[in-house]
């Protein structure tokens, strides 16, 4: 199965947000599996950008105005076009990616998910609801939610549809308009998804895709949006925050991962070894919650290693848009350049292959093997620095609190997994450790698939939270409306003069025993 034509590219290409597109300049996005052009897209400017974000204020008061269930049924509309169109949408996104079929299906099977419980929780939790006032009866006091205004988003290559227009679901549903920049190495990927929002219903002006570089496009972005979703490096994302905090707006990020998994004796080590390839190598390993660091238990540590090095072996690496590769190209020279140092670095410091270690251009230009490496240490670039590759090291421990304090010691917290004896032994070592999702036999995906939970990451992993109530109220500004009756706080005309301010003291105390206080 070949990529797709070039007009589904030209056809895509026309739903940025440029303004005369004809007339600026195109940048050529390549298919990565070949290196062979797919098309192109206009480069933005920070004047598109203005453009876009005064056009999606307009539109964002009516989006606003509009009833939640209204919102809601756009994006129940748009699910079930996610679904119908999922061929066309896999395709697009492993063009540009280079990534295996199943991974491109990870993003569509995130997006459904995303769809549907913003779609089912929203009405809810942006509902207007009452909380107890200072005083019952004088005062009725309500909380309801105020949407941002135009949210920005600033999105990643790896996982260009579901880390763009995924992170747009919540902040629409919200209320708000949304400004996106998609990664240049991937505009299409973002617009297709975009495409299926419009034919769902969705106001062309709520939703504007501005493709172009991040100093320009991103930072017109970040100087002009009123919250900011970002997924990227944690370099990027401090530099980000404080952007963000000199304007004192609100911002939310997942960053980078250094993300451990945890082997214990007693342990299903088939099952583990199996498991741990996807965990491993999913996107090639481009992929902020994947598995970099494995530590296991040295009286299995020999077992599990042959285990898990068979299977790494058994994986098919290769180019196709179907299901028959395991695992896929890398995205650029810089991250092939990048995988291929930290390897170098690693072997020449003393490091051993296990399996891999080699880039395979009779595949396509930019793949390179499922590699394992043991005897890492500290001092190797690997070692505590996150690869973004398919590159895992593997480090026997004495114990499962050795295994906890070497996985605890980094400044990255996003995922982490845990193979045990029992469950309830894994979740106990999952409670152990410092990240924000922890995986008890799995590695990643059901965490990231549990869209009711919140995701994110501690420590340089990020700041705030996708998925779960947290990822849907973040886009909203909580607005108290109080309403006094019969009384205010003056004293009333008959009540003796120096009595009234030690009877709302008695008051007071008495109120401390009603519920909610």
């Amino acid at each position: 199965m070949p990529a797709p034509e070039a007009d589904v590219f030209d056809r895509l290409s026309a739903l940025a947000a440029i303004e005369a597109p004809a007339e600026r300049q195109h940048k050529t996005i390549a298919e990565t599996f070949t290196g062979n052009p797919l098309g192109s897209v206009p480069v933005g400017t920070a004047s598109d950008v203005t453009a876009a974000f005064d056009k999606a204020h307009v539109a964002q008061e009516r989006w606003a105005a509009r009833p939640v269930a209204e919102r809601a049924a756009v994006l129940d509309r748009y699910r079930a076009l996610v679904v119908r169109h999922r061929e066309f949408l896999m395709d697009v996104l492993q063009a540009e990616t280079g990534k295996a079929r199943w991974a491109a299906q990870e993003e569509i099977m995130g997006l459904m998910f995303a769809a549907r419980y913003f779609a089912k929780v929203a009405p809810r939790l942006l509902d207007t609801h009452r909380v107890p006032g200072a005083f019952p009866v004088l005062n009725r006091m309500s909380v309801r939610s105020q949407p941002k205004g135009v949210v920005g988003v600033i999105a990643p290559w790896n996982y260009p549809l579901l880390l763009s227009i995924g992170d747009s679901i919540p902040a629409l549903i919200a209320g708000n308009a949304v400004v996106v920049k998609p990664d240049s190495q991937t505009p299409f990927s973002t617009l297709a998804g975009a495409e299926l929002l419009y034919q769902a219903g969705l106001p062309r002006e709520l939703l504007a895709v501005v493709p172009g570089p991040g100093a320009v496009v991103g930072t017109a972005i970040v100087d002009a949006c009123d919250y900011l979703m970002f997924t990227g490096s944690s370099h990027t994302g401090r530099h980000l925050a404080e952007q963000c905090g000199r304007r004192l707006i609100g911002f939310s990020a997942e960053l980078g991962g250094k993300n451990p998994m945890i082997v214990a004796k007693g342990a299903d080590l088939d099952k583990a070894a199996k498991a741990a390839v996807r965990a491993c190598f999913s996107n090639a390993g481009q992929l902020c919650i994947s598995i970099e660091r494995l530590y296991v238990e040295r009286d299995v540590a020999e077992a599990f290693t042959e285990k898990f090095v068979a299977a790494v072996n058994a994986a098919k690496l290769g180019a196709s848009y179907d299901f028959s590769a395991d695992i896929g190209s890398l995205i650029s020279e810089a991250q092939l350049e990048t995988v291929s140092k930290h390897v170098a670095d690693a072997t020449g410091k003393g490091a051993k292959v296990l399996t891999g270690g080699n880039a395979r251009p009779d595949l396509g230009p930019l793949f390179f093997e499922p590699t394992v490496l043991a005897e890492v240490t500290a001092e190797m670039e690997c070692g505590r620095n996150e690869t973004f590759g398919p590159l895992v090291s593997i480090y026997p421990v004495d114990s499962v609190d050795e295994a906890v304090r070497l996985a605890n010691d980094t400044d990255y917290g996003l995922n982490a997994s845990v193979w045990a004896a029992s469950k309830s032994e894994g979740e106990r070592i999952a409670a152990r450790l410092h990240a924000g999702t922890v995986c008890v036999d799995e590695g990643y995906a059901p965490a990231w698939g549990s869209t009711a939970a919140p995701m994110g990451g501690m420590g340089i992993s990020g700041v705030g939270r996708r998925h779960g109530p947290d990822g849907l109220l973040k886009f909203t500004e909580p607005q108290s409306i109080v309403v006094t009756r019969f009384l205010n706080l003056d004293a009333p005309k008959l009540f003796p003069k120096g009595k009234w301010q030690p009877f709302l003291m008695i008051i007071a105390r008495i109120l401390r025993f009603l519920p909610g206080r």
